[in-house]
């Protein structure tokens, strides 16, 4: 099956991938508020839409979050993507290291609560882990 690119803007492109049943997103520059708000909620539905649980985030090109946007990632995103049926993360840190500092409550967050976290620098190997994962 051919892969669904389910948006594609300046910000980010956002891709399931059918045959691994894998949400991806690539961000593309830096990006804040309602914009990176719509991306992450995109995916939720593709969780929901495809009954997938694995999503592979390419923060390459961006930049450190925000207080706002930090939260409202960790407090009212989260439980969408969870409730969605989200199980695994493959997170490519940003080349920005204060960027790569701040993910780290992400992933802290996240595993806490049971996501099953893996920590890339290049996205074929991170999405090779996803892949070989179980559902």
């Amino acid at each position: 099956m051919d892969d669904i690119r389910v948006l594609d803007n300046e910000y980010a492109t956002l891709i399931y991938h059918t045959d691994k049943k894998i949400v991806h997103h690539t961000f593309h520059q830096k990006v804040s508020g309602e914009e990176f708000q719509n991306i992450l909620k995109s995916g939720v539905e593709c969780l929901e839409k495809y009954s997938a649980t694995k999503w592979l985030s390419d923060d390459r090109l961006n930049s450190e979050l925000s207080a706002e946007d930090t939260n409202w990632a960790t407090h009212h995103w989260f439980k969408l993507a969870q409730d969605a049926g989200w199980k695994s993360w493959a997170l490519v840190v940003p080349h920005d290291i204060f960027a790569r500092l701040n993910l780290i409550e992400h992933v802290n967050h996240y595993s806490r609560r049971g996501i099953r976290v893996m920590v890339f620098t290049n996205p074929d190997e991170a999405l090779s882990w996803l892949d070989a994962l179980e559902n």
